[in-house]
């Protein structure tokens, strides 16, 4: 395959202000083009291409926007040969010039051998880089090694609206063939060594909200004689977690599961600079001084982060006001093998208690707003070994085998409906500044990344 050429495409897919964040009809319109290019590219390749009508999406103001068509793509259906599924997405987080970025997100920019861009790591690199693989064996007119199918949607950054519904009912027609499914919307953990992603934390949002009554207090009127909503939130989040990052409420690290000789050795062997790292995020200091603990407490120990207060006063200045109502927001980011409702019981229990003890007048009511499980897969899987293999070929090192503090509810899903084995192959670096701005994807990575993907199909028919 010619470098420039697939360039040439991310350039043309870049244009495209495919933004799924901002609900507003001309962003929904480039949204549509964006999956009819992306159709047509798949059909240029001799693939068999449907695109599903997923209806519309009902705003809280009212309004009712179109969703972008989900591609179910096609090519090659050899029973004798493995079927590997791949899923991406082609909407963007919102990006504006005047946010900070040093160049026009929307036109690609090569700086230093950095492609800017946006979408260019999330995720329209990696689309393309697994469609520029497909293409370099038509190219020299070799068969596919595998059967190759794709799901690619327009609403990742805006929660994937209606997808699962859609996987639910292609369970037995679309997917009932795949073997593997194959995921590529995350990053390395360094800036250089590749890396194959096995695990994400899930996560559980939570509001807490204390009432007095509708309207604020003047606190030379009232301060003296109220139990304040805002002294009663501030114990209630106060009393979540310690100095130490240690989470309080009782019982929440007891479905925790246990660590193991070989997980041990997997941190080990993670090639991370810790002072880089630190200098890279400007923290003074971390809750952990050595490698393991840090990459344990981001992946395998769950961690509870306060998020904010609604309801307070927050502007400059010196009001003396009482809020008569405050909601605190925090959310806890769950690891195999938590469950999402026994943590909403066992937080709602611990602040139920805590609240009773300052026998307050004021009103609590705790809500989980979002409960999104952890994912974990079994790093002895077949395709786990071909990715493996395929890394040694292309780069000629061994991959740091990592896990993701985020969420990416997508692979949970997929293993729990299609219930096939998922893997999360990287092609950006760290510093790649997905959501952000100035996002880039190096065209070293780009272009190995295609490589990758290539080297993956020939070891997935070898091991099949």
């Amino acid at each position: 395959m010619d470098p420039k050429l697939g360039r040439m495409t991310l350039k043309e897919w870049v244009a495209i202000e495919s933004d799924s964040v901002q609900p507003v009809p001309r962003f929904r319109q480039e949204l549509f083009r964006m999956m009819a290019v992306a159709a047509d590219t798949l059909q240029r390749l001799g693939a068999r291409v449907t695109s599903v009508d997923m209806g519309s999406q009902q705003l809280p103001d009212g309004q009712s926007l179109p969703i972008p068509p989900v591609i179910l793509a096609e090519l090659g259906n050899d029973p004798t040969k493995g079927t590997v599924c791949f899923y991406g997405h082609l909407d963007v987080q919102p990006a504006d010039q005047g946010d900070g970025w040093l160049t026009d997100p929307y036109v690609l920019t090569e700086v230093d051998g950095k492609l800017y861009g946006r979408g260019t790591t999330d995720n329209k690199g990696p689309v393309l880089a697994w469609i520029n693989a497909v293409s370099a064996f038509r190219a020299l007119e070799q068969d596919l090694p595998v059967n190759i199918k794709f799901i690619i949607e327009g609403m990742e950054e805006a929660g994937s609206v209606a997808l699962e519904e859609l996987v639910e009912k292609e369970k037995n027609r679309f997917f009932s063939g795949v073997d593997y499914i194959v995921i590529s919307d995350n990053l390395w953990i360094s800036q250089r060594k590749p890396a194959i992603t096995y695990g994400t934390r899930g996560n559980s949002y939570f509001t807490v909200e204390v009432k007095c009554r509708d309207q604020d207090f003047h606190s030379g009127t009232f301060g003296g004689i109220l139990h304040e909503p805002m002294a009663d939130l501030v114990a209630l989040l106060g009393s979540l977690v310690d100095s130490s990052g240690h989470i309080l409420v009782p019982g929440i690290y007891d479905e925790v599961a246990p660590l193991t000789e070989e997980e041990i050795n997997t941190y080990k062997a993670i090639h991370l600079d810790l002072e880089e790292y630190r200098n890279s995020s400007r923290v003074e200091k971390f809750l952990f001084d050595t490698k393991e603990e840090i990459l344990m407490h981001l992946w395998r120990y769950p961690s509870l982060s306060i998020h904010g207060i609604e309801g307070a006063f927050d502007e400059p200045g010196a009001k003396t006001v009482i809020p008569g109502q405050v909601i605190g927001k925090f959310s806890i980011r769950l690891v195999p093998h938590m469950n999402v409702s026994v943590v909403e019981k066992q937080v709602t229990r611990h602040l139920e208690d805590v609240f009773s003890k300052r026998n307050s007048s004021n009103k609590m009511v705790v809500s989980m707003t979002l409960g999104l499980h952890p994912w974990i897969a079994n790093i002895n899987d077949t395709q786990y070994l071909a990715a493996k293999r395929a890394i040694r070929t292309v780069f000629g090192t061994e991959p740091d085998m990592i896990r993701d503090g985020s969420t990416i509810p997508i692979a949970k899903m997929f293993q729990e409906i299609v219930h096939k084995s998922v893997v999360l192959i990287p092609l950006g670096a760290v510093d790649d500044g997905e959501h952000s701005q100035n996002e880039k994807i190096n065209r070293w990575n780009y272009i190995e990344g295609t490589k990758l993907f290539a080297a993956f199909f020939l070891e997935m028919a070898q091991l099949h």
